[in-house]
């Protein structure tokens, strides 16, 4: 089940919050409760990403995305992800989650989010989210100016360009 206790949770302390500029990080804590664990006792690998999306909703509205894309009636999806895992959360364990905006191309954003326990990195992720309106994708630059921001990317880092090219030579739809 969704954690929607958490989401408002995280959508009400990121009201309370101090504004963020688009590329700033948004910081926020979090517990592995025994309901996100699996047979292993560690945070469940697709509850980390559901975990994910609270970091998310708690930057969108830090930094009035949220607010605009209400205002435009548009949306937002994640079109695209790739995750490392490297370090155990275990249960009633305490973990700050970041995430910043990193920049955008001519189609998507692209968000990094990380899941830190005892200065250590445990998860992160590259996101690729797409704005959506009812006539199709929105440009990521038309989604900023609307919000006040600078519709000029800062430079995409090469690894996420990579992640981008290599994402590309991906068979669409799957075989099988």
């Amino acid at each position: 089940m969704y954690p929607y206790a958490r989401f408002f949770k995280a959508a009400l302390s990121a009201r309370r919050a101090p504004r963020l500029g688009i590329l700033d990080t948004h910081v926020s804590q979090h517990i592995c409760w025994p309901w996100d664990i699996d047979p292993w006792m560690e945070l469940n690998n697709g509850r980390t990403l559901t975990l994910y999306d609270l970091g998310r909703v708690g930057i969108s509205i830090r930094t009035g995305l949220w607010a605009m894309l209400q205002r435009q009636k548009w949306g937002i999806v994640v079109a695209g992800a790739t995750v490392r895992y490297r370090r155990r959360i275990t249960a009633f364990k305490c973990f700050e989650m970041r995430t910043r905006c990193i920049g955008w191309d001519d189609r998507f954003l692209y968000m990094e989010q990380s899941m830190w326990r005892d200065g250590e990195c445990s998860s992160a992720v590259l996101i690729r989210g797409a704005i959506t309106s009812r006539k199709g994708m929105v440009p990521p630059a038309q989604a900023l100016e609307a919000m006040g921001e600078s519709p000029q990317s800062p430079p995409l880092p090469d690894w996420v360009w990579s992640w981008i090219d290599a994402d590309a030579t991906r068979t669409w739809p799957p075989e099988g």
